[in-house]
């Protein structure tokens, strides 16, 4: 459970200072819904799919993230909100890994919690 906490608190560390350099405001419903939904995406996906379990080839896992951020970016689109530029961009990019490391860490500390019982 410690390299979860790591890399949980090291992930909040580096969003904190991104945040800050690009001047994104974290704390409002729209970019808590983005950050979530890529960051559960890279956790559910990428990380426990693809690199924990090799259920989902890897190949499959990245075209269903551009479907999901594509339609999250029309949708945006339709409503009249300008969420693209390299600064959100890059954010979204962030919080996809940052996810998918967390979904293989707590995978991986889950199976050897279950090894050990």
């Amino acid at each position: 459970m410690k390299l979860i906490g790591i890399v949980t608190i090291a992930g909040l560390i580096l969003l904190y200072f991104m945040d800050a350099a690009f001047k994104l405001q974290m704390m409002n419903w729209e970019m808590l819904i983005h950050s979530g939904l890529r960051f559960f995406t890279g956790f559910i996906l990428i990380g426990a799919g693809v690199f924990y379990a090799h259920k989902i080839k890897l190949k499959y896992a990245v075209y269903v993230v551009l479907i999901m951020v594509l339609a999250d970016d029309i949708m945006d689109y339709f409503r009249n909100v300008n969420a693209f530029n390299f600064e959100l961009m890059f954010h979204g990019i962030y919080m996809l890994l940052w996810g998918s490391v967390m979904g293989y860490v707590f995978m991986r500390q889950l199976q050897n919690k279950a090894d050990k019982q």
